[in-house]
């Protein structure tokens, strides 16, 4: 289970591969100077409810995995991540979609 720290304040934990998903969708808006909403639901453990930060450009975010080892990306759920980023709403976790087989097959 890796960890997202917002301004050393706001933290969640996200499976490692969410968490990937998140740091390139993430890195991607802020590095286009594109500020967003990001929110997620927090654990019962920590009192429930839900958590949304405004992402910028000059935010302090730390993404800290668990494991050491990058894992795999899947397109569609990057695709659709993107999408939701782009939105009103702002970016919010929703389950890995099965990742299309045009992008999942190697090019060659």
């Amino acid at each position: 289970m890796g960890k997202f720290i917002y301004e050393g304040a706001a933290r969640a934990d996200f499976e490692d591969r969410l968490l990937a998903h998140l740091q390139i969708v993430i890195g991607n808006k802020l590095r286009r100077g594109e500020p967003f909403y990001f929110q997620w639901k927090d654990e019962v453990s920590t009192g429930g409810g839900r958590t949304s930060v405004w992402m910028h450009p000059r935010a302090n975010i730390v993404f800290k995995f668990h494991g050491g080892r990058p894992p795999a990306l899947n397109r569609t759920w990057l695709e659709t991540l993107m999408t939701m980023a782009n939105s009103p709403t702002g970016l919010y976790v929703v389950p890995e979609p099965p990742e299309d087989q045009a992008t999942a097959d190697p090019v060659g």
